[in-house]
C-alpha cells in the first residue's frame, strides 16, 4: 500500500508533527481550552500533536481543506465514524485476548477481533465507493484500500475468518448437571427446552427490572468450571480447535498499518467537525479561508472567538460577530475603547483565525482571507510574579524586546494592554517607540491599548473602537468597528448620562 497520510503531503512533516508541543501562546488565545474540548472524547488517538503542529505551505492547507469538505457529507462522515468504532472494538478484543491465560478463550477473542476488523474494511470500501469524493487524499486512499480489500491476502483472511466463525458457531454439546458433577457430551438431537421454559415463566417477567447478571467473566476471563467444559468440548471437536489455533498463530499481524494510521488521522477531522457542529446548529458561521504567503491583505467578516462561543452557545447566550480588514500598506489594527468592551476577545479572534487556518480547518467566520505567517507572538497583560523579582513595567519591556528580537516580516504580533503600570505620558512614549519598530518590520499586528494616539501613529495603522449603545453608554455592544478613536465621545456620553456636562451643570447651578 503506497498511501501515506490524509493529513500531510510530505512524510517528513508527518514525522515532525509527532513531537510537536503546545505553543506558548495557546493560553493567551484560549486555544488550550478549544483543543482540550476537541480531544476530550478522543484520548486513545493521541491527536494533540496534530493540533500543535501548524502547516507551513498553502498546498498542504488546501489538501486538508479538501478532506474536510468531503467529510461535510453526512453519509460519508457517519460511515467513517462507524469504521472507527469497529476498529476500536477490534483493538479492544485483541487487547483482551492478549491478557487472557486460557488458550481457547484467548483464541476465541482474537478471532472475534479479526471478524470485526474484516467487517470494518469491507464496509469502509463500500462507504467510500458510494461517496462523491473530491479531495486528493481520500481519492488516493479509496484506491489504496479498495486494492487492499480485493487482494489475495485480505480475501483469504476474510474467507477463512468467516468459515472458522461458522464452524465454531455450529458446535453443539450437552451438559448433564447432577449433584456436584457436570458431564459434557456431544449433542444428539435432544429437545431444547429453553424456549418452553421462557414461555412458562414469561408471566413473571418484569421488563423494567435491572439486569443483575454478572458480566465479569465475559470481560475478565472464564471461571474454572467454564474452562474445564471448554477443554472437553475442544477434545470432542479437535479439528475445529486446531484450525483456530493455527489461524491465530498465522495472523498475529492481521492489522494493516496503513488502515491503522488512517483510523487515527481521520479523527483529526472528525473531532473538529464534531466540536463545531453545535455552534453551526446555533447559526454561527464557519468558512474555508483563503490563505496566502504573499499578500498581506487580510480580512474576516462575521468572525468570533471560538472558545467564548463554545461557552456561550450551550447557555443560549448571544455571540457577537465582528469584522476586520487590512488593505494595501495597512498592517496594524489599533483597538481602543471602554473597558470590558470586547477588545481582548477581538485580539484573540484574530490570532485564533490565523492559527486554525494554518491547521487546514474551517475557521469561525462567514468569509476570511488570512496570511500564512511564520510565528505568532502574544503579550497580554499578566499579574506580577514575585519569583522573577521584576516589576510589571520591566516585565513588559523585557517581553516586548524578546518578541521584537525574534519577529520577522512574516510574523503576527498581538499586544494587549501593556504598560498600564506606568504613567500615561511614559506609556505613550514607550508605545510609540515600539510602534515604530513594528511598522519597520512590516508585520501584521493587533494592539489593544488605552493610548488612542497610537491609532494614528503610522500610515500602517488602522483604528478600531469598541462601541456602546448611544442611549446607554454603560451598555457594551461588544462590536468592534473601524473608526477614529474618540475617547472624548465616550467620556461625554458618560457625563451626559449622569447630567454632568457643562450645559447641564450650568443649568442646574442657575436654578
Amino acid at each position: 500500500m503506497t498511501f501515506e497520510s490524509v493529513l500531510f503531503i510530505d512524510p517528513e512533516d508527518r514525522a515532525a508533527a509527532e513531537t510537536a508541543e503546545m505553543p506558548d501562546f495557546f493560553g493567551d488565545l484560549n486555544l488550550d481550552q478549544v483543543i482540550e474540548d476537541i480531544l476530550a472524547q478522543k484520548r486513545e488517538y493521541d491527536l494533540a500533536p496534530y493540533f500543535y503542529a501548524p502547516l507551513h505551505d498553502g498546498d498542504t492547507i488546501r489538501y486538508r481543506q479538501e478532506v474536510m469538505r468531503d467529510l461535510e457529507d453526512d453519509a460519508l462522515l457517519q460511515g467513517l465514524k462507524t469504521f472507527a468504532e469497529r476498529m476500536h472494538a477490534a483493538r479492544g478484543h485483541a487487547r483482551l485476548a492478549a491478557n487472557l491465560d486460557y488458550r481457547h478463550h484467548r483464541h476465541g477473542w482474537y478471532l472475534e477481533a479479526i471478524v470485526v476488523y474484516t467487517e470494518a474494511v469491507t464496509h469502509l470500501v463500500r462507504d467510500l465507493a458510494r461517496a462523491d469524493l473530491r479531495s486528493r487524499a481520500l481519492l488516493e486512499f479509496r484506491n489504496t484500500v479498495t486494492d487492499y480489500a480485493s487482494s489475495d491476502g485480505f480475501m483469504s483472511l476474510y474467507t477463512e475468518t468467516k468459515k472458522l466463525k461458522a464452524d465454531l458457531s455450529s458446535i453443539r454439546y450437552c451438559l448433564l448437571i447432577r449433584d456436584n458433577g457436570i458431564t459434557v457430551r456431544r449433542y444428539d438431537g435432544e429437545i431444547d427446552y429453553s424456549a418452553e421454559v421462557e414461555r412458562t415463566f414469561a408471566r413473571f417477567r418484569r421488563d423494567a427490572a435491572e439486569n443483575q447478571l454478572s458480566t465479569t467473566f465475559s470481560v475478565a476471563g472464564m471461571s474454572d468450571v467454564e474452562e474445564e467444559i471448554l477443554t472437553v468440548v475442544a477434545k470432542m471437536y479437535p479439528s475445529v480447535f486446531r484450525a483456530l489455533s493455527d489461524f491465530c498463530e498465522r495472523h498475529v499481524d492481521y492489522l494493516n498499518e496503513t488502515l491503522n494510521v488512517f483510523d487515527r488521522e481521520i479523527q483529526f477531522y472528525i473531532s473538529y467537525l464534531e466540536y463545531i457542529a453545535k455552534l453551526r446548529r446555533a447559526g454561527l458561521p464557519f468558512c474555508y479561508p483563503r490563505v496566502s504567503d504573499e499578500s498581506k491583505t487580510v480580512y474576516a467578516y462575521g468572525g468570533f472567538d471560538l472558545a467564548l462561543a463554545a461557552k456561550r452557545v450551550p447557555d443560549g447566550a448571544e455571540v457577537v460577530l465582528n469584522d476586520f480588514r487590512l488593505d494595501g500598506q495597512e498592517r496594524i489594527l489599533v483597538v481602543s475603547g471602554p473597558n470590558q468592551g470586547g477588545k481582548t476577545t477581538f485580539a484573540r479572534m484574530f490570532g485564533q483565525l490565523h492559527y486554525l487556518a494554518r491547521l487546514g480547518c474551517l475557521v469561525p467566520a462567514r468569509e476570511a482571507q488570512l496570511y500564512l505567517y511564520d510565528s505568532i507572538f502574544v503579550q497580554f497583560e499578566r499579574e506580577e510574579r514575585i519569583q522573577n523579582l521584576r516589576g510589571r513595567l520591566q516585565d513588559d519591556l523585557i517581553r516586548v524586546h524578546d518578541i521584537l528580537s525574534q519577529a520577522t516580516p512574516d510574523s503576527i504580533v498581538l499586544l494587549n494592554e501593556i504598560f498600564t503600570s506606568t504613567t500615561q505620558q511614559d506609556a505613550a512614549l514607550l508605545s510609540k517607540e515600539i510602534m515604530q519598530s513594528i511598522a519597520q518590520l512590516d508585520l501584521l499586528c493587533v494592539w489593544v491599548t488605552f493610548i488612542e494616539e497610537l491609532a494614528s501613529a503610522s500610515a500602517k495603522t488602522v483604528s478600531m473602537v469598541s462601541t456602546m449603545r448611544p442611549d446607554n453608554p454603560t451598555f457594551r455592544t461588544y462590536r468592534i468597528v473601524r473608526k477614529s478613536a474618540d475617547g472624548l465621545a465616550y467620556a461625554m456620553s458618560i457625563a451626559r448620562k449622569h447630567r454632568l456636562t457643562y450645559e447641564l451643570l450650568k443649568d442646574r447651578i442657575g436654578r
